[in-house]
């Protein structure tokens, strides 16, 4: 070991750092322990995998940037602590080769010779790798081994009231908890597998005999668990109170929020629950702020529609509006659409319900129907802000349609979204609300109606040859199809069987133009309006999904699914 410490020196020495630079991070090694190659990158003397590189070049461990998913044992989770192995970047992996131990300093040895000897794997070789790596691996090994659900319901009649009522930090990484309560370990095991299966949703919904567990992923609900009658209350009070909701008050409907961290993720619980003939009904809507923004060109745009939307959201004033059901993936559409035109020469504010992503360089606003702070009021405060774009999260009734039309006739540019089932009903569902048709046609340039679809998985779709039916149905001709073929799902380990892995837009993109501006002030029909947009050139919901059919992004059910009104 007193080898691999001096070429470790040699190889920090010829990166050709300053004499500064090392003599600084060697006294902060010598005060406060560590590790050098942490504390060089964090001082940004150094690159991560510029110092691995060298360090593997003259020590001869190998380099691996990436550790392997599948093959990941998690046979020592029982015996050491997730936190001994977080604090020194080491984990055991065992691989069909043979075992290794993985490190991201091998000066630091003390830390691998404990672990060597705890675990019995004396001689086993190094591998490097990057903190970030090694952090993952260690996550994931201990989020697998948490246990399966039927583990933590036995013996659960006997558990008393004081087991539930122990709060634990919200902030706090629920891998950390080593609580011995049965129903604080489902619950836990409940969100990481939740956030593991990249859900949306947790339901947990009670019924005569028994209690429901089910999971929204890619938009689609799947049961997860069904956990036995007599554990309904505990694991119902346990969320209730990590939500700080009151437990006595089982006769109306809850609001709540949760904060945890899980591995590397920051994730955000939105809490609702409802009295129904059985008990009470939760549902759960999870966000992880650790998840980047998605910027325009990964929303699922083709060429010609980003093209247009990134002229149109540059526009001076105007109202854009984005409509579509809940789930859809407009909120998200709206984020990339700020985060494009987001710079320091214009004052961007939103009002939200929630916010869901805070954004750099912008202002927004929390709505707070409490304090009678609602879309409304917020809107009448930000025009005095002197804005140059707002958001609106939700038009949601006249009052705020009002003054968002008001605020886009004086020069700003306003996004919001709708709940329609098209672009063309956005129209009427305004001036419904009591708006004129002159004030619509005005200050409306644009409508954009979206869906989410579920997009196949890589590893394991098949092509196939559909009959004539089928491909009427979402109406693509056969001389379109590439080979005579399109895919559809099959499912495998990578996508959990479903078939599917992760989502991509399709929309339909309406320009109020000068003769549908004429239309909307003479009819609110929304099939005539429609009519007219597509002899303007608009794609509808379903020609756009087509193409993503024909491209082999996503199956023809999927396309009916999301299009069927």
């Amino acid at each position: 070991m007193d080898n691999a410490a001096d070429n470790n020196n040699s190889a920090i020495s010829s990166l050709g750092l300053s004499g500064e630079a090392l003599d600084e991070a060697r006294k902060t090694l010598t005060a406060k322990g560590g590790s050098i190659v942490e504390i060089l990158v964090q001082k940004k003397a150094a690159q991560e995998l510029e110092l691995l590189h060298a360090l593997s070049r003259d020590t001869g461990i190998p380099f691996w940037p990436e550790l392997p998913e599948e093959d990941l044992s998690g046979d020592f989770t029982g015996r050491v602590p997730i936190q001994y192995l977080r604090r020194y970047k080491v984990l055991p992996l065992k691989l069909p080769e043979g075992t290794v131990i993985a490190v991201n300093d091998p000066s630091n040895f003390q830390p691998v010779d404990d672990l060597r000897h705890l675990l019995g794997i004396e001689g086993v070789p190094l591998i490097l790798s990057t903190q970030q790596a090694i952090l993952s691996a260690i996550n994931r090994a201990y989020d697998r081994s948490s246990g399966a659900a039927e583990d933590f319901i036995q013996d659960m009649a006997d558990e008393s009231a004081d087991s539930i009522i122990s709060e634990i930090d919200g902030t706090a990484d629920l891998l950390d908890d080593t609580s011995d309560a049965p129903i604080i370990r489902l619950v836990n095991l409940m969100f990481a597998q939740a956030v593991r299966d990249r859900a949306s949703d947790i339901h947990i919904e009670p019924y005569q005999n028994a209690l429901a567990v089910r999971y929204r992923i890619d938009g689609v609900l799947y049961n997860t668990m069904r956990l036995p009658k007599r554990i309904q209350s505990s694991l119902i009070s346990r969320v209730k109170i990590m939500a700080k909701m009151n437990i006595a008050e089982k006769r109306l409907p809850q609001d709540g929020r949760i904060d945890i961290k899980i591995g590397d993720k920051l994730v955000d619980i939105r809490v609702s629950t409802i009295p129904i003939a059985f008990g009470e009904r939760i549902v759960l809507r999870l966000l992880d702020k650790s998840t980047r923004m998605f910027s325009l060109s990964e929303l699922g745009l083709d060429e010609k529609n980003l093209d247009l939307l990134d002229s149109l959201i540059k526009s001076p004033y105007g109202i854009i509006l984005v409509t579509g059901p809940t789930g859809s993936g407009k909120t998200t559409t709206l984020y990339a659409a700020l985060s494009t035109i987001n710079n320091p020469d214009i004052n961007i504010i939103t009002i939200e319900d929630p916010i869901e992503y805070q954004i750099e360089g912008i202002g927004q606003i929390q709505v707070n129907p409490k304090i009678d702070l609602t879309f409304a009021m917020g809107l009448r405060s930000i025009v005095r802000q002197d804005p140059d774009v707002i958001l609106v999260g939700e038009i949601r009734d006249r009052e705020t349609a009002e003054i968002a039309i008001q605020s886009s006739l004086t020069g700003h540019l306003v996004f919001s979204t709708l709940h329609t089932n098209d672009a063309a009903s956005a129209v009427t569902r305004i001036i419904d609300m009591g708006i004129e048709p002159f004030l619509v046609s005005s200050s409306v340039i644009a409508i954009i109606a979206q869906r989410l679809v579920r997009v196949l998985c890589s590893d394991c779709k098949e092509s196939y040859v559909p009959d004539d039916a089928s491909l009427a149905k979402v109406g693509i001709e056969r001389a379109q199809l590439r080979d005579n073929r399109v895919y559809h799902q099959k499912g495998c380990q990578a996508c959990m069987h479903t078939g599917y892995r992760g989502r991509s837009a399709i929309f339909e993109m309406m320009v109020m133009d000068d003769n549908l501006k004429k239309l909307v002030l003479k009819t609110s029909d929304a099939n005539q309006i429609r009519k007219e947009a597509v002899q303007a050139g608009m794609l509808t919901l379903m020609r756009d999904g087509t193409q993503k059919v024909i491209e082999g992004t996503t199956n023809i059910e999927e396309i009916f699914r999301v299009t069927r009104m």
